[in-house]
């Protein structure tokens, strides 16, 4: 017996430290969303989008606990800490996991409203977004809420699929975004006579930088998605590896060897592969990852050149929203047995639940940042605009000047 609740306890333990270790990796993540923003914006947006990243992260952990939580999953922490301490702390440390994600959704946001949008508004609208929005859907795909995943599988042999997030994380955060984007409008000076006017990137070391935090971080954000070390899959990582590297090199080849193209590459292809990441066989992944490489990059350069008011700072848009989405039906179709991939999956039940957090997000964040601009206003004057952010919203530069 005393052997038996050994052997318990140091499982119980091992899965804590597992589970909190890939928390703290995609903590880390949050580090590569601020420095893949301060190099793409233009110098004097800087400061704005290292801060924005640190206070969203603040208010989504603060939100998600008390609410967001428990609405995806009909559990809360206001008991003891005696209780709390159960197995080890599991509980809390699945909720450190599970936060990050949740955070996720604003820092994809940021980069898509950057250098024109007022601080505290965008701020509340986060917490609204991550308190009340995400977590909706969450628990909708994660929790079996409200019998939309039993609807699935009863209705067309088996319910959504999504292993690490490419709709519940990534698409979500890219709809949201897209909404945001579309409210707010173009920058000023974006478009001169109807043509796209290059703002150049500030600093392409960090927006490299930025850009290999992030797919480090995206190991832990997928393998440790099994929440437990009896789940862990090497299948996973490869997948990841090669959804990333497709990225890379297709991103490489249409993007014309741009370096914002080619480092926002393995970025398209990893949240593609979220998805189906522990059905795929490994060939699957890098088509996978490769398709999500030229969708981001063909559809960036649509978007910026044909439709003004859809300034898309980073892109954030076809890269999560759009690749997350294709990342579902790629499940669905590399996760098939008949094509090297685990079964189990439906394609049907993929397009219909990546359609579902499709409306989810834009009419969610739509709502939202709608009320949040009437009330408030979203945009910066033009002078503070001209001025940039760091200025007229924190009253320093990002360097000093001597």
């Amino acid at each position: 017996m005393d052997l038996t609740s050994a052997v318990h306890t140091l499982t119980e333990s091992a899965n804590t430290l597992f589970i909190l270790i890939g928390a703290i990796m995609v903590l880390a993540m949050h580090a590569g969303f601020a420095f893949l923003e301060v190099g793409t914006v233009r110098h004097k947006n800087q400061v704005n989008a290292l801060v924005k990243i640190m206070t969203d992260f603040g208010v989504s952990a603060v939100l998600y606990f008390f609410v967001g939580y428990y609405i995806a999953y009909d559990s809360h922490f206001m008991v003891g800490a005696a209780e709390l301490t159960t197995n080890n702390g599991y509980e809390l440390v699945k909720f450190f996991f599970l936060m990050t994600f949740a955070a996720a959704i604003p820092a994809i946001v940021s980069g898509g409203v950057a250098e024109r949008a007022k601080f505290y508004p965008m701020l509340i609208a986060s917490g609204l977004i991550v308190g009340l929005v995400y977590p909706f859907f969450e628990g909708l795909i994660w929790n079996g809420n409200y019998g939309f995943q039993s609807w699935l599988e009863n209705q067309f042999g088996a319910a959504f699929h999504d292993f690490a997030g490419s709709v519940v994380v990534h698409a979500m955060g890219g709809w949201v975004a897209l909404a945001a984007i579309l409210l707010l409008g173009a920058r000023k000076g974006r478009y001169r006579n109807g043509r796209v006017v290059a703002f150049a990137p500030s600093n392409i070391p960090f927006l490299a930088l930025g850009a290999w935090i992030l797919t480090v971080g995206w190991f832990g954000f997928n393998v440790m998605s099994a929440q437990t070390l009896d789940g862990i899959s090497g299948l996973v990582a490869v997948n990841s590896l090669m959804a990333m590297v497709g990225g890379i090199l297709v991103a490489m080849v249409v993007g014309k060897k741009d370096p914002g193209f080619i480092h926002n590459g393995p970025l398209a292809g990893l949240v593609a592969v979220c998805a189906g990441s522990d059905l795929m066989h490994p060939v699957g992944a890098l088509v996978t990852g490769a398709v999500a490489g030229g969708v981001f990059v063909y559809l960036f350069e649509w978007a910026q050149d044909k439709i003004e008011r859809l300034d898309d700072v980073l892109g954030v848009w076809p890269l999560h929203g759009v690749c997350g989405v294709w990342g579902a039906i790629a499940c669905g179709i590399f996760g098939q047995e008949a094509l090297g991939g685990l079964g189990g999956v439906s394609l049907i039940s993929q397009i219909i639940g990546a359609v579902a957090g499709m409306i989810v997000a834009f009419v969610g964040g739509f709502i939202v940042y709608g009320a949040v601009n009437a009330i408030s206003g979203l945009r910066l004057t033009e002078e503070e605009e001209f001025n940039g952010a760091d200025i007229s919203v924190h009253r320093i530069g990002a360097t000093a000047v001597e």
